[in-house]
């Protein structure tokens, strides 16, 4: 059974990941110093977010997460919507992480994209083989590696605040007051999580009292972590265009060795997070084929731990966004942006079920939950083309399925609209699954 600090460390560990090591850059480069006003609106909306959810969680005890919720409130459709957005954020979330291994490592090694991308390639080849073979690495691992980050983040701000935090400041909006949105719009990758601990409420001796405890603890954690790290970043990276701030920070104190213990612990942490939700993303593919939510040719048909024709479409997808990345085509904010795209769909679809299924000032944080999520996402412009899309073929697909099974009914009978699904293990949101 979880206890209270365990369930905390969790909450923790599943808000926790590599894009720790990207994003905070990346929305200082998109805002300037105006940045820490992202930061402030992202950390406010994490409040309802979490209450929500929690809510959720205890009042729904299910394995199934998010998809058990959209399901409930507006049935098997929405949740395959939702599970086909989670995976498409995760598909073009894998070739992002693996480029901020690389990144660190092409600093250590002072070379340039071309050496990031052939890193972030190898990670992702190494990651796609592992699982192909099922050897995954334990979420306990994976938990143990993001408790040693968020030391490793707390310490690089403790060294880097004093005597720098006055430096950077100006000028305060370089690029305007709507790149705010967009900073934020990047930000939102380093909230995605408080989903995560829904399926392991029935874990907990009383869920109505640890859960909330540990999510409040969690949120206190979060928010000092988060709100030290905005900062840090603006004072030391505010007028570079750095791509590795954590190990700039670590730098400020620890010289070259901070900077290179930095690159060997974002190589690990990458290769463990894509390790963990690789294969579970996988599973949640074969599992969107069964409920007829993604195209048949995309299951193995096998009984195997892992399915392998997902892996392959991930493999070729990393391939082809790493080399866009290497030709110059685009860059690592627009994988970030495309998978924050995707993840604030699967939000905005268990939120909006949440304002159904919750009442009263449960609802109310909902309703204003789901509110600040839309604006946010907003933010993502032309990225929203991506869940759109991951969202149009799971309709289409549906339909497809449905004539197929009204065509192969029996003429003589009434032809009645024959309702696909299945109570499919559509985890979307569980912990191993998440970034």
């Amino acid at each position: 059974m979880l206890n209270v600090p365990r369930g905390a460390a969790m909450y923790v560990g599943a808000l926790v990941g590599p894009g720790l090591l990207l994003v905070p850059a990346l929305a200082v480069q998109a805002a300037g110093p105006a940045s820490i006003l992202a930061w402030l609106g992202v950390l406010a909306l994490s409040a309802p977010l979490a209450w929500t959810f929690v809510t959720l969680a205890v009042r729904y005890p299910t394995a199934e997460g998010v998809a058990a919720y959209v399901r409930a409130a507006f049935g098997e459709t929405a949740a395959g919507l939702a599970g086909t957005c989670f995976v498409g954020g995760v598909f073009v979330g894998a070739p992002a992480v693996a480029l901020t291994g690389g990144l660190y490592v092409a600093e250590l090694t002072e070379s340039g994209t071309g050496v990031a991308v052939a890193v972030g390639l190898a990670i992702a080849g190494a990651v796609l083989a592992a699982n192909a073979v099922s050897l995954r690495l334990s979420s306990g691992v994976q938990l143990a590696l993001a408790s040693v980050l968020v030391g490793i983040v707390a310490l690089a701000v403790l060294v880097a605040l004093p005597g720098n935090v006055t430096r950077n400041w100006t000028p305060f909006a370089p690029h305007g007051w709507w790149a705010v949105g967009t900073a934020a719009n990047i930000l939102m990758w380093l909230i995605f999580g408080w989903e995560a601990m829904a399926q392991l409420a029935g874990d907990f001796r009383r869920p109505d009292r640890d859960l909330p405890r540990a999510a409040a603890i969690a949120f206190g954690t979060i928010t000092l972590l988060y709100a030290g790290l905005g900062v840090a970043t603006i004072v030391v990276t505010a007028d570079a265009s750095s791509h590795v701030p954590l190990a700039d920070l670590m730098a400020v104190g620890f010289g070259e060795v901070g900077r290179a213990a930095t690159a060997l612990l974002a190589l690990v942490l990458t290769m463990g997070a894509m390790n963990v939700y690789v294969g579970s993303s996988a599973k949640l593919v074969e599992a969107l084929v069964k409920a007829r939510a993604l195209p048949r040719w995309l299951s193995d048909g096998t009984d195997r731990d892992i399915p392998r024709r997902p892996l392959v479409v991930l493999g070729v997808l990393c391939v082809c966004l790493l080399g866009v990345l290497a030709a110059g085509v685009m860059t690592p904010d627009g994988l970030i942006r495309a998978t924050s795209a995707c993840f604030v769909a699967v939000y905005v679809l268990a939120l909006a079920a949440a304002v159904r299924l919750l009442t009263g000032r449960q609802q109310i944080a909902a309703v204003v939950a789901l509110a600040l999520v839309c604006v946010v996402g907003v933010f993502s412009a032309g990225y929203l083309l991506v869940p759109a899309l991951a969202a149009g073929l799971a309709i289409a697909v549906r339909r497809s399925a449905s004539r197929r099974a009204l065509v192969s009914a029996d003429p003589s009978s009434p032809r009645e609209e024959v309702t696909v699904g299945t109570q499919a293990e559509c985890t979307v949101g569980s912990a191993e699954g998440h970034r």
